[in-house]
Protein backbone atom coordinates (compact mmCIF):
# COMPACT_ATOMS: atom_id res chain seq x y z
CA UNK A 1 0.00 0.00 0.00
CA UNK A 2 2.72 2.41 1.34
CA UNK A 3 4.48 1.38 -2.37
CA UNK A 4 1.86 2.29 -4.30
CA UNK A 5 1.22 5.78 -2.52
CA UNK A 6 5.09 6.28 -2.75
CA UNK A 7 4.69 5.28 -6.93
CA UNK A 8 1.50 7.80 -7.27
CA UNK A 9 3.13 10.77 -5.17
CA UNK A 10 6.41 10.18 -7.67
CA UNK A 11 4.34 10.20 -10.41
CA UNK A 12 2.65 13.63 -9.57
CA UNK A 13 6.00 15.14 -9.09
CA UNK A 14 7.43 13.94 -12.46
CA UNK A 15 3.91 15.01 -14.28
CA UNK A 16 4.26 18.92 -12.26
CA UNK A 17 7.67 18.64 -14.03
CA UNK A 18 6.95 17.62 -17.13
CA UNK A 19 4.34 20.64 -17.35
CA UNK A 20 6.13 23.18 -16.10
CA UNK A 21 9.76 22.36 -17.07
CA UNK A 22 12.45 21.54 -14.52
CA UNK A 23 12.94 23.92 -11.23
CA UNK A 24 14.82 27.06 -11.85
CA UNK A 25 17.88 28.05 -9.61
CA UNK A 26 19.40 30.82 -11.73
CA UNK A 27 19.26 33.68 -14.20
CA UNK A 28 19.86 31.80 -17.04
CA UNK A 29 17.68 28.81 -16.54
CA UNK A 30 14.76 31.42 -15.78
CA UNK A 31 15.29 33.51 -19.04
CA UNK A 32 15.65 29.74 -21.25
CA UNK A 33 12.11 28.49 -18.96
CA UNK A 34 10.48 31.98 -19.85
CA UNK A 35 11.49 31.31 -23.71
CA UNK A 36 10.50 27.83 -23.98
CA UNK A 37 7.18 28.17 -22.19
CA UNK A 38 5.34 30.53 -25.13
CA UNK A 39 8.32 30.43 -27.64
CA UNK A 40 5.69 28.46 -29.84
CA UNK A 41 2.77 30.39 -29.21
CA UNK A 42 3.07 33.88 -28.35
CA UNK A 43 1.51 36.47 -30.81
CA UNK A 44 4.47 38.54 -33.16
CA UNK A 45 1.97 41.60 -32.89
CA UNK A 46 0.58 43.31 -30.62
CA UNK A 47 -1.44 47.11 -31.08
CA UNK A 48 -3.56 48.59 -28.57
CA UNK A 49 -4.91 52.61 -27.61
CA UNK A 50 -3.15 53.37 -24.43
CA UNK A 51 -4.30 56.16 -21.72
CA UNK A 52 -1.19 57.51 -20.11
CA UNK A 53 -1.91 59.50 -16.80
CA UNK A 54 1.13 61.51 -15.33
CA UNK A 55 0.64 62.33 -11.72
CA UNK A 56 2.29 65.75 -10.69
CA UNK A 57 4.17 66.58 -7.14
CA UNK A 58 1.53 69.27 -6.87
CA UNK A 59 -1.13 66.57 -7.57
CA UNK A 60 -2.87 67.94 -10.78
CA UNK A 61 -2.69 64.94 -13.54
CA UNK A 62 -2.32 64.99 -17.34
CA UNK A 63 -3.89 62.05 -19.43
CA UNK A 64 -2.89 61.71 -22.98
CA UNK A 65 -3.83 59.31 -25.47
CA UNK A 66 -1.06 56.98 -27.20
CA UNK A 67 -1.61 54.43 -30.15
CA UNK A 68 1.39 51.89 -29.36
CA UNK A 69 2.25 48.99 -31.75
CA UNK A 70 4.96 46.27 -31.66
CA UNK A 71 6.46 44.03 -33.82
CA UNK A 72 8.17 41.49 -31.96
CA UNK A 73 11.16 41.10 -31.50
CA UNK A 74 12.75 44.58 -30.70
CA UNK A 75 10.18 46.79 -32.76
CA UNK A 76 7.78 49.55 -30.91
CA UNK A 77 6.03 52.42 -32.45
CA UNK A 78 4.40 54.87 -29.95
CA UNK A 79 2.17 57.69 -31.91
CA UNK A 80 0.92 60.23 -29.58
CA UNK A 81 -2.46 62.49 -29.84
CA UNK A 82 -3.91 63.28 -32.99
CA UNK A 83 -2.18 62.19 -36.39
CA UNK A 84 -2.29 65.47 -37.63
CA UNK A 85 0.09 66.50 -34.45
CA UNK A 86 2.61 63.97 -35.66
CA UNK A 87 4.22 63.33 -32.59
CA UNK A 88 5.39 60.00 -31.42
CA UNK A 89 8.75 57.85 -30.89
CA UNK A 90 10.33 54.58 -32.58
CA UNK A 91 12.11 51.85 -29.76
CA UNK A 92 13.78 49.65 -33.00
CA UNK A 93 16.81 47.47 -32.07
CA UNK A 94 18.68 49.18 -29.29
CA UNK A 95 17.47 52.71 -30.53
CA UNK A 96 15.07 55.47 -29.70
CA UNK A 97 14.06 57.86 -32.11
CA UNK A 98 12.00 61.05 -30.97
CA UNK A 99 9.43 62.61 -34.02
CA UNK A 100 7.55 66.12 -33.29
CA UNK A 101 5.10 67.39 -36.39
CA UNK A 102 6.48 64.18 -38.43
CA UNK A 103 9.82 65.21 -38.51
CA UNK A 104 12.93 63.90 -36.58
CA UNK A 105 13.87 65.67 -33.79
CA UNK A 106 17.07 63.54 -32.06
CA UNK A 107 17.68 60.02 -31.87
CA UNK A 108 19.64 57.40 -29.32
CA UNK A 109 20.89 54.56 -28.06
CA UNK A 110 18.21 53.20 -26.15
CA UNK A 111 17.15 49.65 -24.54
CA UNK A 112 13.15 49.40 -23.52
CA UNK A 113 13.82 46.85 -21.07
CA UNK A 114 10.08 46.42 -19.98
CA UNK A 115 9.69 45.35 -24.03
CA UNK A 116 12.72 43.02 -24.08
CA UNK A 117 11.34 41.17 -20.85
CA UNK A 118 7.71 41.69 -21.65
CA UNK A 119 7.88 40.53 -24.59
CA UNK A 120 10.63 40.00 -26.83
CA UNK A 121 12.03 37.01 -24.24
CA UNK A 122 9.36 35.04 -26.08
CA UNK A 123 10.32 35.21 -29.31
CA UNK A 124 13.96 35.96 -29.33
CA UNK A 125 16.66 33.43 -28.53
CA UNK A 126 17.50 33.22 -24.45
CA UNK A 127 21.20 33.82 -25.32
CA UNK A 128 20.37 37.12 -27.01
CA UNK A 129 18.07 38.48 -24.21
CA UNK A 130 20.69 37.30 -21.53
CA UNK A 131 23.55 39.10 -23.23
CA UNK A 132 20.99 41.97 -23.26
CA UNK A 133 20.51 41.99 -19.76
CA UNK A 134 24.13 41.58 -18.95
CA UNK A 135 25.00 45.00 -21.02
CA UNK A 136 22.18 46.93 -19.44
CA UNK A 137 23.94 46.47 -16.00
CA UNK A 138 21.68 43.91 -14.62
CA UNK A 139 23.65 41.44 -12.71
CA UNK A 140 23.18 37.80 -13.84
CA UNK A 141 24.67 35.81 -10.50
CA UNK A 142 22.17 37.70 -8.00
CA UNK A 143 19.15 35.37 -7.88
CA UNK A 144 16.55 34.70 -5.80
CA UNK A 145 13.00 33.83 -4.66
CA UNK A 146 10.20 36.20 -3.35
CA UNK A 147 6.78 36.42 -2.34
CA UNK A 148 4.76 39.24 -3.78
CA UNK A 149 0.77 40.07 -3.72
CA UNK A 150 0.20 36.84 -2.97
CA UNK A 151 2.62 35.33 -5.64
CA UNK A 152 5.85 33.38 -5.46
CA UNK A 153 8.35 35.17 -7.76
CA UNK A 154 11.38 34.93 -9.09
CA UNK A 155 14.18 38.20 -8.74
CA UNK A 156 17.12 38.48 -10.91
CA UNK A 157 19.86 41.26 -9.99
CA UNK A 158 19.56 41.62 -6.18
CA UNK A 159 19.76 39.95 -2.98
CA UNK A 160 16.78 39.79 -0.06
CA UNK A 161 15.50 42.86 0.76
CA UNK A 162 17.26 45.28 -1.72
CA UNK A 163 15.19 47.58 -3.61
CA UNK A 164 17.87 49.90 -5.14
CA UNK A 165 19.66 48.15 -7.36
CA UNK A 166 18.38 46.88 -11.11
CA UNK A 167 16.72 44.07 -10.88
CA UNK A 168 13.55 41.86 -12.21
CA UNK A 169 10.94 40.09 -11.01
CA UNK A 170 8.82 37.69 -12.77
CA UNK A 171 5.91 34.91 -11.56
CA UNK A 172 7.30 31.62 -10.95
CA UNK A 173 3.94 30.09 -11.78
CA UNK A 174 3.25 31.92 -15.08
CA UNK A 175 6.46 32.77 -16.15
CA UNK A 176 5.71 36.14 -16.66
CA UNK A 177 7.69 39.36 -16.01
CA UNK A 178 5.60 41.60 -13.48
CA UNK A 179 8.27 44.22 -11.52
CA UNK A 180 11.53 46.16 -12.55
CA UNK A 181 13.59 48.09 -10.64
CA UNK A 182 16.28 50.78 -12.13
CA UNK A 183 17.45 54.24 -11.91
CA UNK A 184 14.71 57.12 -13.01
CA UNK A 185 15.53 58.19 -16.04
CA UNK A 186 14.40 62.16 -14.81
CA UNK A 187 16.66 61.69 -11.64
CA UNK A 188 19.42 58.90 -11.28
CA UNK A 189 19.79 59.18 -7.91
CA UNK A 190 16.53 57.64 -7.59
CA UNK A 191 15.07 54.24 -8.40
CA UNK A 192 11.77 53.49 -10.56
CA UNK A 193 9.68 50.92 -10.07
CA UNK A 194 7.65 49.99 -12.86
CA UNK A 195 4.79 47.23 -12.43
CA UNK A 196 2.94 45.02 -14.69
CA UNK A 197 -0.25 44.49 -13.96
CA UNK A 198 -3.80 43.49 -14.72
CA UNK A 199 -2.64 40.28 -17.35
CA UNK A 200 -4.88 38.83 -19.27
CA UNK A 201 -4.86 35.74 -21.97
CA UNK A 202 -4.46 37.03 -25.72
CA UNK A 203 -3.34 34.84 -28.62
CA UNK A 204 -1.55 31.94 -27.07
CA UNK A 205 0.35 34.44 -24.90
CA UNK A 206 -0.47 37.38 -22.48
CA UNK A 207 -1.10 40.81 -21.94
CA UNK A 208 -0.41 42.93 -18.78
CA UNK A 209 -3.57 45.57 -19.17
CA UNK A 210 -2.12 48.16 -16.95
CA UNK A 211 1.47 49.31 -15.90
CA UNK A 212 2.88 51.73 -13.16
CA UNK A 213 5.61 53.84 -12.32
CA UNK A 214 6.18 54.36 -8.88
CA UNK A 215 8.90 56.53 -7.43
CA UNK A 216 9.87 56.80 -3.85
CA UNK A 217 6.44 55.34 -2.76
CA UNK A 218 4.34 56.96 -5.27
CA UNK A 219 2.48 56.58 -8.32
CA UNK A 220 3.94 59.09 -10.78
CA UNK A 221 2.95 57.47 -14.08
CA UNK A 222 0.06 54.69 -15.38
CA UNK A 223 -0.85 52.97 -18.41
CA UNK A 224 -4.31 51.14 -19.39
CA UNK A 225 -4.60 49.56 -22.31
CA UNK A 226 -7.87 49.39 -24.89
CA UNK A 227 -8.29 48.00 -27.97
CA UNK A 228 -6.15 45.33 -27.91
CA UNK A 229 -5.33 43.09 -30.57
CA UNK A 230 -2.62 40.32 -31.64
CA UNK A 231 -1.43 38.87 -34.49
CA UNK A 232 -2.38 41.82 -36.93
CA UNK A 233 -0.61 41.97 -39.94
CA UNK A 234 1.55 45.60 -39.67
CA UNK A 235 3.64 46.71 -42.11
CA UNK A 236 7.59 46.83 -41.16
CA UNK A 237 8.04 50.45 -42.72
CA UNK A 238 5.78 51.56 -39.56
CA UNK A 239 8.91 50.82 -37.68
CA UNK A 240 11.51 52.97 -39.89
CA UNK A 241 12.61 56.08 -38.60
CA UNK A 242 12.56 57.51 -42.52
CA UNK A 243 9.59 56.62 -43.05
CA UNK A 244 7.80 57.72 -40.53
CA UNK A 245 4.24 59.62 -40.84
CA UNK A 246 2.59 60.28 -37.92
CA UNK A 247 -0.53 60.21 -40.34
CA UNK A 248 -0.16 56.46 -41.26
CA UNK A 249 -0.78 54.42 -38.30
CA UNK A 250 -1.19 50.51 -37.87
Amino acid sequence: MKTAIGRAVLCAVLAQTWLHGAEVTNSAELVRAMHDRYAASWYGTLTFTQKSTTFNPDTTTKVETWYEAALLPGKLRIDIGPPADGRGYLMVDGKATIFEQGKEVRSRPLVNMLLVLGFDVYKQSAETTLETIAAEKYDLGKFHEESWQGRTIYVVGADKRDLQSRQFWVDKERLLFVRLFQPSRADATKTDEIRFVDYRPLAGGWIAARVEVWREGKMVFSEEYSDIQANRKLDEALFDPKQFSGERRP
